[in-house]
């Protein structure tokens, strides 16, 4: 079970950390909409991890598998990566988000596409 649990955490990982990463090159090619749905998605998730005080509910689910404590117990990433996952893709999400908003406000008739 613990197998699947890391499984199911580590593909919604990656889609998050998946959309993180596009949503730059959505500011940059200036996909308004796409940024957006992509930004809702993230904040969703933020969502579910502040009522969550501050953890995957899959982390909680996971420990009921195993009495292991590193940082990646729960998922399938490098234990550096897992330990850092907040602070490194926060930080990517609002230089993404900073990189839409000024491509949003230099685009002129400022209506979102």
């Amino acid at each position: 079970m613990l197998t699947l649990v890391k499984a199911l955490h580590t593909l919604i990982w990656a889609v998050f950390a998946g959309s993180i990463v596009v949503l730059p090159w959505a500011g940059i090619t200036r996909r308004f909409r796409l940024a957006a749905i992509l930004t809702a998605l993230i904040l969703f998730e933020c969502g579910v991890l502040a009522v969550n005080h501050g953890r995957c509910p899959l982390t909680d689910l996971a420990r009921h598998y195993t009495s292991e404590s590193a940082d990646n117990f729960d998922i399938y990433l490098p234990n550096w990566l897992a330990r850092h996952n907040k602070t490194i893709f926060g930080s990517l999400f609002v230089a993404g988000e900073l990189l839409v908003l000024g491509r949003w406000i230099t685009r002129g008739d400022n209506r979102p596409r």
